[in-house]
């Protein structure tokens, strides 16, 4: 085992995500003066960990339509054509191309899929932990963070509001929490 991976307590092999003990969601402000946050539940991953950790490699795949804000007519419409599109788009998809040490974190950068529209962008990743589950497994439990545009996606509808700005913000702060499993 090599000195950088004994660093950090994750072994070599693929860790596949636990949709169950895992959140995907995200913040966006909404009429300039407060933030929505959403979550999607349906999605599906793995990591590769390599011997040297900063070769491993994650490709995720989210269903776009399991969109859940609490808001059902809100919901609906980030369906629809105006946003995600999932008629035409029904995956959201990550698959990375590098990482590096960022202090004792990680950056994870990888080419993000939504709406059609493929960039990079850059993860901020925490290792929070690896250890035994009550099942025999291995576990290890991941944060990670990124901001992005949406208009950067292609998803730019939006309502102007009469005293400036608009109903949706452009910034969306994506947060992940995975709790990974060793594949046996």
């Amino acid at each position: 085992m090599s000195a950088t991976l004994e660093t950090t307590g994750l072994a070599a092999g693929t860790w596949n995500i636990d949709p169950v003990h895992s959140e995907v969601g995200f913040v966006v402000r909404h009429v300039m003066v407060s933030k929505v946050k959403g979550v999607f539940s349906k999605f599906e991953g793995a990591i590769t960990v390599d011997e040297d950790p900063l070769k491993s490699k994650v490709e995720a795949t989210i269903d776009a339509s399991s969109i859940d804000t609490r808001e059902a007519q809100r919901d609906a419409h980030l369906r629809s054509s105006d946003f995600f599109d999932v008629e035409t788009h029904p995956e959201i998809r990550f698959v990375s191309t590098s990482a590096a040490r960022a202090g004792d974190d990680f950056k994870v950068t990888g080419d993000l899929t939504i709406h059609g529209v493929t960039r990079p962008v850059d993860l901020a990743l925490e290792l929070n932990g690896v250890g035994p589950d009550p099942w025999g497994g291995l576990r290890a439990g991941f944060s990670a963070t990124t901001e992005i545009s949406r208009a950067d996606f292609g998803i730019v509808f939006n309502i102007p509001l009469d005293g400036g700005g608009v109903v949706v913000g452009d910034k969306i702060k994506i947060y992940l929490e995975i709790e990974a499993v060793l594949a046996s």
